[in-house]
């Protein structure tokens, strides 16, 4: 393919990190330049004129710089601006304004799925599974009727910020301690949900040129290792703090020993998931399997870390999938959004093969978003 013909992909990515280094919590932020890197030397060779531009509480003037390089593709890296999580949909929005395709799903999407509850309400009413939960503004607890145990997180985050081991809640003094707590440190709405026992279940999904969707290798976070008196959950140091015993207690493996009945079940849930939450190209799904096999959707990441050695990248793994064939094909999915798509040829992605269940045990990394 002549350079002229090459697809120029600009990947985008979040550097409000830079600013943040007092913040305990900047790790789960710092760690997207990595995946920004992957990205670029993924699509780095013959098909691609690949760049790379990371955005700081400037927006409008890295939109400005978008539009003026005017990228075939722009690789949605970007989770936050200003390290405000819930400001995510903005440059999507903006990128669509301009008429430019970019990878992932639409602002919309993004706003649902950082708005807990209302997330959980689409997905109810598609018939997906999710635990019953109340959204509280104050410390107020007089609308929460729900039997314990309980979780509480902040509604408008991801990658388990604001989760710690104090957030399973076993009865009314220790909600209310919790709830203060969240709205304190993180001045937004708390979600207080029934807490389900069972297996943590991560799905990624892919979506395939025709639009089929493509449930990856299942995998489950191991937690035989956790302390004793903790919570069987992957809470922030469990994701991040690799000194910590949670993290040595969340370890990621491959999904075994579920019925033929139970992938079924899940795979359902799934796409229907996939398809009420209108995400694209690419997801990942959150499940607690319960003991009587019901798979409840705790979280929806349409942005879930596309990093070469996380959750995503190794259950395409376990596909058959290679991680550079994977960003690749999410290019492909996107270029032909942008005007006169037809006018540059791409590359032919390989398809994996169809609904696996089980891969390879996993090289250890921790996902931002699970």
């Amino acid at each position: 393919m002549k350079s002229a013909d090459k697809l120029r992909v600009l990947v985008v990515y979040n550097r409000d990190f830079e600013s943040a280094g007092a913040d305990p919590e900047n790790c789960s932020r710092a760690d997207i330049r990595g995946t920004a890197d992957d990205v670029v030397q993924a699509l780095a060779g013959g098909e691609y004129k690949v760049d790379a531009l990371g955005v700081t509480e400037d927006l409008m003037g890295a939109v400005t710089q978008i539009v003026a390089d005017a990228p075939d593709v722009v690789f949605n890296l970007c989770e936050s601006i200003d390290g405000v999580s819930s400001l995510e949909p903005l440059l999507p929005l903006l990128l669509e304004r301009a008429g430019l395709a970019y990878t992932g799903s639409s602002p919309l999407t993004l706003g649902l799925a950082l708005h807990k509850h209302k997330a959980k309400e689409l997905l109810r009413g598609a018939g997906v599974p999710t635990p019953e939960a109340a959204v509280l503004t104050t410390p107020d607890l007089s609308e929460v009727a729900l039997p314990f145990p309980l979780i509480v997180k902040p509604a408008r985050e991801d990658a388990s910020v604001g989760i710690t081991s104090a957030s399973v809640v076993h009865d009314r003094a220790a909600l209310e301690r919790q709830v203060t707590f969240v709205l304190a440190r993180y001045r937004q709405p708390v979600l207080v949900e029934r807490y389900v026992e069972g297996r943590e279940i991560y799905v990624s999904m892919l979506e395939q040129p025709g639009g089929e969707i493509e449930i990856l290798p299942l995998y489950e976070i191991d937690f035989s290792e956790m302390p004793a008196g903790r919570p069987r959950i992957v809470s922030f140091e469990g994701k991040w703090v690799e000194s910590s015993p949670e993290f040595s207690g969340t370890k990621p493996v491959p999904c075994v020993g579920l019925t033929p009945a139970a992938q079924a079940r899940i795979a359902r849930v799934a796409r229907t998931a996939f398809a009420a939450m209108e995400l694209r190209d690419y997801a990942r799904l959150d499940l607690r399997l319960s003991a009587d096999g019901t798979p409840y959707v705790i979280d929806v990441n349409p942005n879930c870390d596309l990093s070469a050695r996380a959750g995503f990248a190794r259950a395409a793994r376990a596909a058959g999938l290679d991680y550079d064939e994977v960003i690749r094909r999410i290019v492909a999915l996107a270029a032909p959004r942008r005007p006169h798509g037809d006018t540059i040829p791409l590359p032919r992605p390989r398809v994996a093969p169809r609904n696996p269940m089980v891969g390879e045990r996993p090289v250890r990394r921790r996902a931002r978003s699970g």
